[in-house]
């Protein structure tokens, strides 16, 4: 499904996501509790994410990798897809940032067990009086990101940023001189083990 041109001008949401196969995707926490269980949890952690955050005041838009998995049956069939592309995280995100129809645009991941509707809701109507916002992680990066997109992104948006550090918020903030930024909700993605325990998510696999 494609983005249709009559919905110009809405507010979207783009969740990233990989194909949940063991081994390549959520690695990290796979060296904890094992490559088919990480795969497993992030599955069904999207699944619970996406229903939650199918919303009628933004349109939910997947960015899935790799890009040959952008038919795969994994995600539900109704929201539409766009392939995230080549290049490191700030290079996809600013590729859908400059390639999505125009109007205020959110990016998140897949992997915020404690994300929810009013969370998204808050980060759109920041945006009313910003051109930019982040939601904080604890560990230096962010769980989102968001423009106005009242223009162009600018052409340093990402660069230089130390991606998977603790420096890469700042870093990515840095990137938007001159902009209007705003912080919104802190909130804890999951990469490890000690991340499922802080989260409280280890237990909500479905039944």
């Amino acid at each position: 499904m494609t983005i249709s041109p009559d919905l110009a001008h809405r507010r979207r949401l783009v969740v990233m996501l990989k194909q949940p196969r063991a081994g390549r995707v959520k690695t990290r926490l796979g060296r904890g509790i094992g490559m088919v269980p990480a795969a497993w949890w992030f599955r069904h952690q999207v699944a619970r994410l996406l229903r939650r955050l199918d919303d009628p005041r933004w349109q939910l838009v997947l960015a899935v990798a790799p890009d040959p998995a952008l038919g795969s049956s994994t995600w539900p069939a109704h929201l539409p897809r766009i392939p995230q592309g080549r290049g490191d995280l700030g290079a996809r995100m600013g590729r859908i940032m400059r390639h999505m129809p125009p109007g205020p645009i959110c990016i998140i991941g897949g992997d915020i067990p404690g994300v929810t509707r009013a969370h998204v809701a808050r980060a759109f109507n920041t945006l009313g009086g910003h051109d930019a916002v982040f939601g904080p992680a604890p560990d230096g990066g962010f769980w989102l990101v968001g423009l106005h997109r009242t223009a162009p992104p600018p052409a340093t948006l990402f660069q230089g940023v130390r991606w998977s550090s603790a420096h890469a918020l700042a870093d990515s903030m840095a990137s938007l001189k001159h902009h209007r930024i705003a912080l919104v909700d802190t909130l804890h993605d999951v990469d490890t083990v000690e991340d499922l325990r802080t989260t409280g998510a280890a237990m909500r696999f479905p039944k």
